[in-house]
C-alpha cells in the first residue's frame, strides 16, 4: 500500500510540472512573424509564358491566312480542287493537267465535244501487263516513229469493228474492200502476192512489170484478164508463152491480128519458099501457116495449101 500511495504521489508530481511547463510556454510572446507564400507565375518566367502565348497566337494567325490562301489558290470547292471535280462516274479533269508520277486508272476518255490529248516531251508509252505483272503490249508513239509490241496488231472500223489490218508473226491481212496504193513506184512485192482481185483507179493504167525476172499468174481455175474500156497489152523481151495443158486457148474477137509475122513466097511452078519476085503481081492474101517447132508465118494464098513443113523460114527459125 505504501509503495503504491508513492507512485500516485510521484505521477501527481509529474502531471503538475508538465501543466506548468505549458503554461509558461504559452504566456510566453511570441517574436517571430508569420511567413506567406505568393501563388502563381511572377518575374521572367511570367514574360516568357506570355511571349511564348503571343508567338503561338501568330504562328496560328499566320497558319489560318496561309490556308485561306491555299484555298484560295487552288480553287478548292466541294467537289473538288482546281481542274479536278470528284464525280458519281470517277474523276474529271478540265484543261492541261501534268503528272509526274505514275498514273493508275481503269479507263480515260475525253468529253463529248472535245479530243483526248496525251503529250509528253520525249514520247508517249502505253503499256498492258497481265496479273503476273508481265508485259504483254506495249504502244510507243516516238518523235521518229511509233511502235508497236504485241503478239497481234489490230486495226478496226468504228462501224460494225470489222478488221482493216491485223499483223502477227505468220502473216499480215488487210481486210479493207479496196487497198489504194498512190506511190510513183507502186507496190513492190518480194513473194507471191494471193488475191482475187487486182484494179486500177477510174481512167488509170494498170501495169503489171518484172524489169529483170518473169511475171506469172497462176490460178486453179483460170486467171481473167479484162479491160472494160480499153486497150489490153502483154510486152515481153524474150518470149510470151500461152500454155493450156489440158484445154484450149480461145481468142474471141471481130479481129485478130498477127503483126510483124515472116511471109514465104509462092510460085505457080514451084512450091519452094523463096523471095517474092518484083516482077510478080502484088499479094493481097495469105494463108497461115505453121512450123512443125510451133512458128507462125505467112504463106501466099493458092488454090491449094501453099505451106511447106521444108520452107526456109521454118528452117532457120
Amino acid at each position: 500500500m505504501d509503495r503504491s500511495g508513492n507512485l500516485d504521489t510521484e505521477e501527481l508530481k509529474m502531471t503538475r510540472e508538465q501543466y506548468i511547463l505549458a503554461t509558461q510556454q504559452n504566456s510566453l510572446p511570441r517574436t517571430e512573424h508569420p511567413q506567406f507564400y505568393p501563388v502563381g507565375i511572377y518575374g521572367w518566367r511570367k514574360r516568357c509564358l506570355y511571349f511564348f502565348v503571343l508567338l503561338l497566337l501568330v504562328a496560328m494567325i499566320v497558319n489560318l491566312a496561309m490556308t485561306v490562301w491555299i484555298l484560295k489558290v487552288m480553287n478548292f470547292t466541294v467537289d473538288g480542287m482546281g481542274n479536278l471535280r470528284v464525280t458519281k462516274k470517277g474523276i474529271r479533269l478540265e484543261g492541261i493537267s501534268e503528272f509526274l508520277l505514275p498514273l493508275y486508272v481503269k479507263e480515260i476518255h475525253s468529253r463529248k465535244d472535245s479530243p483526248l490529248v496525251l503529250q509528253s516531251d520525249r514520247n508517249v508509252t502505253l503499256n498492258a501487263r497481265n496479273h503476273m505483272g508481265q508485259l504483254t503490249g506495249q504502244l510507243t508513239v516516238g518523235a521518229d516513229a511509233v511502235e508497236a509490241q504485241c503478239k497481234r496488231f489490230e486495226v478496226r472500223a468504228s462501224e460494225g469493228g470489222k478488221v482493216l489490218f491485223s499483223a502477227d508473226e505468220d502473216e499480215i491481212v488487210i481486210g479493207a474492200d479496196r487497198l489504194k496504193v498512190t506511190g510513183t513506184e507502186g507496190a513492190v512485192f518480194g513473194h507471191s502476192v494471193e488475191t482475187p482481185h487486182i484494179r486500177a483507179e477510174p481512167s488509170q493504167d494498170l501495169k503489171l512489170e518484172s524489169p529483170t525476172r518473169s511475171l506469172v499468174m497462176e490460178a486453179p481455175r483460170g486467171v481473167q484478164v479484162n479491160a472494160a474500156a480499153g486497150d489490153l497489152k502483154a510486152t515481153c523481151r524474150k518470149e510470151l508463152h500461152l500454155q493450156s495443158t489440158e484445154g484450149e486457148i480461145f481468142l474471141n474477137a471481130d479481129t485478130i491480128r498477127l503483126g510483124n509475122l515472116p511471109v514465104g513466097s509462092f510460085s505457080s511452078s514451084s512450091f519452094s519458099s523463096s523471095s517474092p519476085s518484083s516482077s510478080a503481081p502484088q499479094q493481097t492474101i495469105y494463108e497461115l501457116c505453121v512450123c512443125p517447132n510451133g512458128k507462125l508465118y505467112l504463106s501466099p494464098a493458092g488454090a491449094g495449101s501453099t505451106c511447106q513443113s521444108s520452107s526456109n523460114i521454118c528452117l532457120w527459125s
